[in-house]
């Protein structure tokens, strides 16, 4: 059974920034691309960021583009979100997915091709 732990979520003022962690168990965590997905109040659940297993291709929705940045250490099993110029849209709660190994549609934006989820971890962006 695989579980994603997160953390690193807060409060922060307009403008500040956060660097969210996801522990990952099990020993496969390199080998799965990975992904961020936020919620904010009354909304439906998005895509943030995803990362192949290296680490080597990375893709951002449009609205944090320039101010986050998705990254890896497949040697301690975690995946980070670093969110720069946070802004009060962003207030949401955080969710890092794993993606699963047998869809191969290409659509890393679509969180019904991630089988696996962490709780949540909540950041809010005071203006």
């Amino acid at each position: 059974q695989v579980q994603l732990v997160e953390s690193g979520g807060g409060l922060v003022q307009d403008g500040g920034s956060l660097r969210l962690s996801c522990a990952a168990s099990g020993r496969t965590f390199s080998s799965y691309v990975m992904g961020w997905f936020r919620q904010a109040p009354g909304k439906e659940r998005e895509f943030v960021a995803v990362i192949n297993w290296s680490g080597g291709y990375t893709s951002y929705a449009d609205s944090v583009k320039g101010r986050f940045t998705i990254s890896r250490d497949n040697a301690k099993n975690t995946l980070y979100l670093q969110m720069n110029s946070l802004r009060p849209e962003d207030t949401a709660v955080y969710y890092c997915a794993r993606k699963r190994a047998t869809d191969s549609s290409g659509r890393y934006y679509d969180q019904g091709t991630y089988d696996y989820w962490g709780q949540g971890t909540q950041v809010t962006v005071s203006s």
